[in-house]
């Protein structure tokens, strides 16, 4: 009877996975030294030359284009067909040996472009676009325009380099994900950015463009996961969405962010965003201190989690949460971050900064170690447009080898921030619970009258494994090796187990107002 039952079970099921399986779905091979855009490209021994004959042809859902090893074009891959739901497009590396390559050399502004396409997969191959001068380049641009909703996107396992872009401007560099609707309104869902490595670009590394981002025009991508990527020696910002519901921001590692672009960049961060969730990341070296925080929860955004991250060696600090004045129809300010169980060590310059018209801020449980040599602002409200109100901080543990400050701007110095006691005109900061050890200056109502606890870092393993982006051989077992170490030293530091959490999911019924 079971076995009856199991068979009728499975024959009622083949007729639905026959609808969605790929119908004449065809595997094509294109080889940049041995190929002939003449040959039909079906056969490995009859492979494709050019990446101009895979963007002119007319590829159908289920259809894989597998891109020889060794290959080197000096043109553009550009993609403008899309798969379907179970049955995507796929570009990926085909043999052993180096990964194919892509030089665009300025001669496009991208190497690989996804445009106006759903449901397409590209892994496996190494990018760059390098020029003479710079200009707006990308190194992959997946962009939707005036096309509603572009779903099933995914970037993977992609060596991205060298690419020239403008430090002039944000939306240009490694990896961008660009939904513009001057005409219809355009977002992404379920877009998936994962295992890649971006480096010496300018000015993004990893970044997300939209044009529906106000209160009054709001039209924000949805499931988008950017995970596991290493970023390395970039202009400008590392890691920055744009636009986005429920981004997922996990385990990415990003060093020497903001090394050459005018103006103000961070390491890890996100604006006219909703619900973003960023933990396991480590973002250090950032360069710049125009903001040069290894985080930024910034303007126009909703409810962002900062969640068992690991920040150390940032010029400006650890976590920047900012906004200018609300308006009723551009920017409804920062409400609702919070910073709970991350690390920061040895950052610089400021550690939190709460700067503008931002509200309900929790700081709390997090483990801050200042080094011998560093003076430093732990806590300090600064006026953009106006003060921050309703911030708590709370259960954190300062460890002070050198000199921590507390208090409020009350002038500038190019990057830096003078610092004087109390926080007011910023209205409701709160200090509750919090642990100071070490040299402490106008130290905050929960700690006035403890006694003074002097500290010196005890020896632990902060030996935090290194990857190097010009070997990119090992990257795979780089990642499980980094993961691994962060979870030890969080656990470590935190005195408590470590609990990932999922991204939030959306409801289509929550308006943003």
């Amino acid at each position: 009877m079971l076995k009856s039952l199991a068979t009728a079970s499975l024959l009622a099921t083949v007729p639905l996975i026959a609808a969605f399986s790929p119908v004449h779905a065809e595997t094509y091979y294109v080889d940049s030294a041995k190929g002939d855009d003449r040959f039909a490209g079906t056969k490995v021994d009859q492979p494709w030359r050019s990446l101009a004959r895979v963007g002119n042809f007319a590829l159908k859902p289920g259809d894989r284009v597998m891109l020889a090893a060794g290959s080197v074009w000096k043109e553009p891959l550009t993609l403008t067909r899309s798969g379907a739901a179970y049955a995507q497009i796929v570009i990926a590396a085909a043999g052993g040996g180096p990964r194919p390559r892509i030089d665009a050399g300025g001669v496009s502004p991208h190497g690989v472009g996804v445009m106006n396409a759903e449901y397409v997969t590209i892994s496996g191959l190494e990018v760059t676009n390098d020029a003479p001068t710079p200009a707006q380049r990308f190194g992959v641009l997946v962009s939707a325009q005036d096309r509603g909703v572009t779903r099933g996107i995914r970037i993977t396992d992609m060596y991205v380099h060298d690419v020239r872009g403008t430090n002039d401007r944000k939306d240009n560099g490694g990896i961008v994900f660009r939904a513009i609707g001057p005409k219809l309104a355009t977002r992404f869902q379920d877009l998936a950015i994962e295992r890649n490595i971006v480096w010496r670009v300018d000015r993004s590394g990893i970044a997300g463009i939209s044009d529906r981002v106000t209160s009054a025009n709001w039209f924000p991508s949805e499931n988008v996961v950017i995970r596991d990527n290493y970023v390395e020696d970039i202009g400008g910002d590392g890691i920055v969405p744009r636009g986005t519901d429920g981004t997922l921001i996990e385990h990415n590692i990003v060093r020497y962010a903001g090394g050459r672009a005018p103006g103000y960049s961070a390491g890890i961060w996100q604006w006219s965003t909703d619900n973003s969730l960023i933990q396991l990341n480590e973002a250090a070296y950032t360069v710049t201190r125009y903001d040069g925080q290894g985080f930024d929860s910034d303007f126009n955004s909703r409810r962002t989690t900062f969640l068992y991250n690991y920040s150390h060696d940032n010029a400006g600090g650890f976590l920047l949460v900012c906004s200018p004045k609300q308006s009723d129809t551009d920017n409804l300010g920062n409400r609702g971050t919070v910073a709970r169980f991350n690390v920061s060590r040895n950052d610089g310059t400021r550690i939190f900064q709460i700067a503008g018209n931002v509200s309900d801020v929790l700081i709390e449980k997090n483990v801050v170690h200042v080094g011998k040599a560093l003076d430093v602002q732990m806590v300090i409200a600064t006026n953009w447009d106006g003060w921050a109100r309703d911030v708590r901080v709370q259960n954190n543990l300062f460890k002070v080898a050198g000199t921590a400050r507390y208090g409020r701007e009350s002038g500038r110095s190019g990057p830096d921030y003078l610092i004087q006691p109390g926080f007011a005109p910023a209205q409701y900061f709160r200090f509750v619970g919090n642990s100071y050890l070490g040299r402490h200056i106008d130290l905050p109502e929960d700690g006035v009258g403890q006694p003074v606890i002097p500290y010196q870092e005890q020896p632990a393993d902060w030996q935090v494994p290194t990857f190097d982006p010009a070997k990119p051989d090992g990257f795979s077992d780089y990642l499980i090796h980094h993961r691994s170490w962060m979870l030890s030293m969080l656990q470590r530091e935190l005195a408590a187990p470590v609990d990932i959490k999922q991204a939030r999911p959306m409801s289509i019924f929550e308006v943003r107002r």
